[in-house]
């Protein structure tokens, strides 16, 4: 992909702290909105996660050859709605950045076949715009009972809003009632944003 059509910065450019994906993509949507780089309207936060907080994903930087890494949560950005096919920016994977959507059900979300009911993937979709108005977060996710960071916290305040100092546990949910945006299982959000009918999205994902 040419320099000119990323809507975010190169990848080693944009603001990242290790394990803290949704502040990164928070970052990324920030960048999107100050630089004007795309419709807003055509950007989303896809927060990746199930009743179990038990979700694999391949492809991942700090994954092992073919196997997953399983996360309770993974957020990343997804650009849709344009002319263009579906983009996914993960700041996690080793896949190319931006990836198409399709590329990377392939080979990052995979199926939901074959795999555990405890594992199947859920996916939380909230416009980039309410996303910057309703995140909050004050990182006590990452605190030991000793108050000890379980990992290093990023170097700027914690993002706040007027309302809230931390509702991440809202953003993770995958209980409809809750939150912002919607909830797809994974065909859903595949039907939904890559364009591809049912039996083409089953296909797409299996491996």
């Amino acid at each position: 992909m040419a320099p000119e059509d990323r809507i975010t910065p190169s990848r080693e450019n944009c603001i990242y702290t290790h394990c803290y994906c949704e502040e990164n993509v928070w970052k990324l949507c920030e960048f999107v909105r100050t630089e004007r780089t795309a419709p807003l309207e055509q950007v989303f936060v896809v927060f990746i996660s199930n009743e179990n907080r038990t979700v694999p994903l391949w492809k991942q930087k700090s994954g092992h050859g073919d196997q997953p890494v399983i996360w309770d949560y993974h957020v990343v950005l997804l650009q849709a709605g344009g002319p263009a096919d579906a983009l996914i920016y993960d700041l996690d994977s080793v896949m190319s950045f931006p990836c198409s959507l399709k590329l990377y059900a392939t080979h990052a979300l995979r199926s939901d076949r074959g795999i555990k009911p405890a594992y199947h993937r859920k996916l939380r979709v909230v416009p980039a715009d309410s996303f910057l108005l309703n995140f909050a977060s004050d990182r006590s996710h990452m605190k030991d009972a000793d108050g000890s960071w379980r990992m290093p916290p990023p170097p700027y305040p914690p993002i706040h809003t007027a309302e809230s100092q931390m509702n991440l546990d809202d953003f993770i949910s995958m209980e409809p009632a809750v939150g912002w945006g919607d909830v797809f299982s994974l065909l859903e959000f595949l039907q939904r944003y890559a364009g591809i009918a049912s039996s083409a999205a089953a296909a797409v994902t299996s491996s």
